[in-house]
């Protein structure tokens, strides 16, 4: 038995956890833990969505397999690292760039692609075991 409260506040809840975990990973580019942290709040909003309305809707939000979400945040974070290696003979130095606009400077890095992959791997992480939990019938 589904709450109607839930359904009915599940897609804006889903919104707002989604632009929460983004705000976090992007506020956590300086800082260390804007991908954990960020991805932990993004697969809850798919948890939330799933509770509320269902798990084959969360899984046709997500568009791609949770696996592949996983992987694709591996290979980045993997990524990241080339550049130190490259650069400085350093596996995960990261490197960073000053792009002047005229009225501020923005300040490029490659912690913020570190943390995009951090936070795909949790995300993809988080809903492959909860999507494999919801799939499983109780004995």
């Amino acid at each position: 038995m589904q709450s109607i409260i839930l359904a009915a506040t599940s897609r804006l809840f889903f919104l707002l956890m989604l632009a929460a975990s983004v705000w976090l990973l992007l506020r956590g580019h300086n800082e260390p833990g804007g991908g954990f942290v960020g991805g932990l709040v993004g697969a809850a909003a798919f948890v939330i969505l799933a509770l509320a309305t269902g798990v084959e809707v969360a899984r046709r939000r997500l568009v791609l397999h949770p696996v592949v979400v996983m992987g694709l945040g591996l290979l980045l974070a993997l990524g990241s690292g080339v550049p130190g290696i490259v650069l400085d003979a350093s596996f995960l130095t990261h490197q960073w760039a000053t792009l002047p606009l005229g009225f501020a400077d923005l300040k490029l890095g490659t912690t913020i692609i570190f943390d995009l992959g951090v936070y795909l791997v949790v995300v993809g992480g988080v809903l492959a075991f909860m999507f494999r939990l919801y799939a499983e019938e109780p004995a």
